[in-house]
Formats: structure tokens, C-alpha cells, sequence
């Protein structure tokens, strides 16, 4: 009888550690977790303002190029960012597609031709928008001028970091 009772007063002590061990853990899993979006959330933020400011850049560097007068660039800033956007979209679920998360295979390689096609939809059909606001020259200058700041980007990129490879 006095083990039994002895018994049930160790169970209850364990279960009671047991449930406040876990409960505790499980709060300090849920803070990491929370630590970890924010910190996620600041880098994600971080990146976008990145992001914002090389557009801002880039902008500027492709109406000096194209010498836009007022009219043309408030007709072609809208669809150019539009065009942008769009394919930001497909090359970052390209990007998933290629990440080490998907299974390697078949299906892999053929959504990537896929998302190609798709770039190249999008090219296409934004050379037809292009044209009915600038002059053909000013796009074949948009597209060298879009290379050579891209260019330029990445060779800023690697001074800043010596270290790292493609």
C-alpha cells in the first residue's frame, strides 16, 4: 500500500516533469522558429531594398541610354516594369524547379525547357509592346544597354566578393 501510494506520487512527479519539460522545449522551439522568420523576414526585407535600389539604378542608367523623350518614357516605364516583373516570376520558379529540393529527373528537364519557352514568350511578346512606343533602334539599344548594366553588375558583384565563385 505505502508503495503504491509511493508509486503514484513518482508517476505523478514524472509525468508533471515530463509535461513541463516538453511544454518548455516546445516554447524554445517555437522563439527559435520565431527568431529564425524574423531574422528571415529582415534578410527577405533586406533583399527587396537591394533589389529596389538596382532597379532604381537600372532605370536611370536605361533612360540616359535610350535618351527617352517625356512621352516615350511615360508610356514604356509601365510596360518595362511589367516586363520585368513577369520574367522575375519565371526564372525564380525556375530557380525552384532547379533547387536541391525537386527530384532530379525527367520532369525536372522538361519543366525547365518549359520555363524557357516561357521566357522567351515573354520576350517576344513585350518586343511587340515595345515597338508600338519606341523606335526599333531604341530597343535594339534597350537590349545592349540591359546587357551592359547587367554586365556591369556582376563584375561590381564579384569585386565586392573576391571569394566567391559562379
Amino acid at each position: 500500500m505505502i508503495k503504491n501510494k509511493l508509486f503514484k506520487h513518482v508517476f505523478v512527479v514524472l509525468v508533471i516533469s515530463c509535461i513541463s519539460y516538453s511544454a518548455y522545449s516546445q516554447n524554445s522551439r517555437m522563439q527559435l522558429r520565431e527568431q529564425k522568420l524574423n531574422s528571415g523576414n529582415n534578410a527577405v526585407r533586406a533583399q527587396n531594398s537591394g533589389m529596389r535600389r538596382v532597379q532604381v539604378v537600372k532605370e536611370a542608367f536605361l533612360n540616359q541610354q535610350l535618351a527617352l523623350t517625356r512621352a516615350q518614357a511615360e508610356r514604356f516605364w509601365p510596360v518595362y516594369r511589367r516586363y520585368q516583373n513577369e520574367l522575375f516570376e519565371v526564372r525564380r520558379l525556375k530557380r525552384l524547379n532547379n533547387s536541391d529540393a525537386q527530384a532530379n529527373g525527367a520532369e525536372q528537364v522538361k519543366k525547365d525547357l518549359d520555363y524557357e519557352a516561357q521566357l522567351v514568350d515573354i520576350k517576344k511578346h513585350y518586343n511587340e509592346e515595345f515597338m508600338k512606343i519606341l523606335p526599333p533602334e531604341k530597343i535594339s539599344q534597350l537590349i545592349k544597354s540591359e546587357r551592359e548594366f547587367n554586365d556591369e553588375l556582376v563584375r561590381k558583384l564579384h569585386e565586392q566578393n573576391p571569394g566567391k565563385q559562379e
